[in-house]
């Protein structure tokens, strides 16, 4: 699929909903469900969902003006990283095994790049 700006923004938009949904699904049915441990591991899992959603609208505004291949590299990579590092840390807090670790470290990493290809494709004077 080709990502554009206007995919960019209602992906965003549909990651921030569901971040919204896991967030009162944690607060008012899984809080007294889940040990301490993995109540905060969902929480965190929900933290970096909705944290990294909302730079996912911003990098969607960004390739409006900005056709930058990075910044398409960018937004898979942000999608993959929260796929990948919230969705293990949810999958851990909701009892999956921890052995899934590497899984959340790797789309940590993938966040990590993801901005860094977007402040590259964003940095002034680059050909766009």
């Amino acid at each position: 699929m080709h990502l554009d700006s206007a995919r960019v923004l209602a992906l965003g938009g549909a990651l921030l909903a569901l971040a919204t949904l896991c967030a009162a699904a944690g607060t008012h049915a899984l809080h007294n469900q889940l040990s301490g441990d993995n109540i905060n591991l969902y929480f965190i899992a929900n933290r970096y969902q909705f944290f990294h959603s909302l730079g996912l609208l911003g990098v969607g505004l960004a390739m409006r003006d900005n056709r930058s291949a990075l910044l398409r590299a960018s937004a898979w990579l942000l999608l993959a990283g929260i796929v990948c590092f919230c969705g293990t840390l949810y999958a851990i807090a909701l009892g999956a095994p921890r052995a899934l670790g590497p899984a959340t470290a790797l789309g940590g990493t993938l966040l990590i790049v993801a901005w860094i290809f977007f402040a590259s494709g964003m940095w002034p004077g680059r050909v766009r």
